[in-house]
């Protein structure tokens, strides 16, 4: 089996991958379960309703119970009547899912390893954005197109600053990007030294 690698972006080049990390066979139960558990985990959980006994209303009748030609009325708490309390509404919450670190190792390395094979993958050189430059990060990105993902490691904040604002595309640090922003971009550019400190964390 070849060798994989991965080109650079902006200039002549290929760094070699580890095949134990983007050789990974592609599971979709296992990466579906992860992406789902990290996009859970970012929502806030915070959406809350009243209940017809906690909202401020007379506990008293709407009217009486007999004499007026009307149906009979109890509480005006009740969700269908206006001002009333909400049924089966939404309550602070938390929606986080446990996922094992070993399959959520594995379906990050089923990730990397689906770029790897598309050919999706690119290496950017952060030595060429000494100094931040939009115009530079734009011209070496070429004719890419799509959802594009940049993961910069701790040392590249030039690198990050000259692809942010660069529309499609998403600029993250390799110690917060997870399966689901891996597995959701069209291409995946990634620094040397994310690059190193993914495949540590994958293995």
């Amino acid at each position: 089996m070849a060798k994989k690698t991965a080109p650079y972006i902006g200039k002549t080049g290929k760094v070699d991958l580890d095949e134990k990390v983007f050789g990974e066979e592609f599971n979709m139960g296992l990466v579906h379960e992860t992406a789902r558990a990290e996009m859970n985990a970012r929502r806030r959980g915070t959406a809350s309703t009243l209940t017809r006994g906690e909202v401020s209303m007379t506990t008293a009748k709407a009217f009486r119970q007999k004499g007026t030609g009307r149906a009979r009325a109890g509480a005006l708490s009740t969700p269908n009547r206006y001002g009333g309390g909400v049924a089966f509404g939404p309550s602070p919450r938390s929606y986080t899912v446990k996922v094992n670190r070993k399959a959520r190792k594995k379906a990050l390395r089923a990730a990397l390893s689906v770029h790897a094979d598309r050919g999706s993958l690119a290496i950017c050189d952060p030595q060429a954005f000494e100094t931040p430059s939009t115009k530079a990060a734009a011209e070496a990105l070429g004719e890419i197109t799509g959802r594009i993902l940049v993961v910069v490691g701790a040392e590249d904040a030039t690198c990050a600053k000259s692809f942010r604002n660069i529309r499609g595309v998403s600029v993250h640090s390799c110690d917060n990007v997870g399966v689901a922003d891996v597995i959701g971009a069209t291409r995946l550019i990634i620094t040397p030294t994310a690059l190193e400190h993914l495949t540590g964390v994958a293995s």
